[in-house]
């Protein structure tokens, strides 16, 4: 994922070269889209369908994750009675974030840390989560957007084993990584990405903070994709991850937990446009019980099954819905 400019944290983002500020009048495709046509009604969510009537435009990024949530969202409002336009998979996050702030669309998931960093300019990200989130929704109040309260879903870095290098190291942590690379430096192999082994809040940031020195022997940078099939086979003890891809899952992949909570938290929330919020207030009580579903586990579930099992991101957010009885 490309930065959108040099800051000392990581941009989980990759913009179109294409699509600038100007992007809105040019189009950078948030001119289309396409009615949700789902017959869906409502479980525990949208009782006596209060968006009926409601015309709402929702939007997304373009990959995995963006798609299902993105769905996830259009899916529970048309159960609500609303109308809804998807215009779900625009490229690069800056184009689905000024759609919100212009109001070109009304909704999306987005990131606590994406906001934070790129789109709010801070250079540092706020260690504690909910902390952050509260710096975001406060600051983003005077661009017209409103932040709903965030998910414990957080897509973020992570070091992850295979079960045959877990039960040898038993490392659960990354403390107990930096343990194991001092007591047997050689055990303590990483395949990453060439940016995580450069950027600050990468592996430099990390080696740093937990107290590592691993030599240059140790690291093997490579493609993400790669990654993960290295780590599953264990050619390196540790590979780069995101924290909510669903490969971990079907490569039955360990996380480490970072104790000491160094890498960024990019948690992920409703981002409404503030206007479409007045208008529409019940979006807020539609979001909330299916915000408070969504953590990593569920988003590792969610994303195998697109990345993994090849099913269309819609069907999956729809059969994930109707599983936890929020739609009919």
């Amino acid at each position: 994922m490309k930065p959108v400019k040099p800051v000392k944290y990581r941009v989980r983002v990759a913009v179109a070269a294409s699509c600038g500020i100007a992007l809105l009048a040019s189009g950078c495709g948030l001119t289309s889209g396409s009615p949700l046509v789902d017959d869906v009604q409502p479980g525990s969510i949208g009782k006596d369908k209060p968006l009926a009537g409601a015309d709402i435009t929702v939007t997304s990024k373009e990959f995995t994750e963006q798609l299902v949530l993105g769905a996830i969202m259009g899916i529970a409002f048309k159960a609500a009675g609303a109308d809804v336009l998807d215009r779900t998979g625009i490229q690069g996050s800056i184009g689905a974030r000024e759609a919100i702030k212009s109001g070109d669309a009304d909704a999306m998931y987005e990131y606590t840390g994406t906001a934070w960093i790129t789109y709010l300019g801070n250079s540092d990200p706020i260690t504690d989560p909910h902390q952050q989130y509260e710096a975001v929704r406060k600051a983003d109040k005077k661009n017209g957007i409103t932040w709903l309260p965030q998910a414990s879903l957080n897509n973020t870095y992570a070091l992850a084993m295979n079960d045959a290098n877990f039960k040898k190291y038993g490392t659960k942590t990354l403390s107990d990584v930096a343990a194991l690379a001092k007591k047997n430096p050689k055990a303590v192999t990483l395949c990453v990405e060439s940016e995580f082994a450069n950027r600050a809040d990468g592996l430099p940031g990390m080696q740093k903070a937990y107290g590592m020195n691993l030599p240059a022997a140790n690291l093997t940078q490579m493609d993400s994709g790669i990654i993960y099939t290295q780590a599953s086979k264990g050619s390196c003890t540790y590979g780069e991850v995101y924290t909510t891809d669903g490969r971990i899952k079907a490569m039955k992949l360990n996380v480490m937990e970072d104790d000491k909570k160094f890498f960024p938290n990019y948690n992920a929330a409703p981002s409404i446009n503030s206007k479409a919020l007045k208008k529409y207030p019940a979006m807020a009580d539609v979001l909330e019980p299916i915000t408070k579903k969504l953590d990593n586990t569920v988003a590792r579930d969610l994303n195998a099954k697109v990345d993994v099992d090849g099913q269309d991101p819609h069907d999956v957010a729809k059969d994930w819905l109707v599983k936890e009885g929020f739609v009919k």
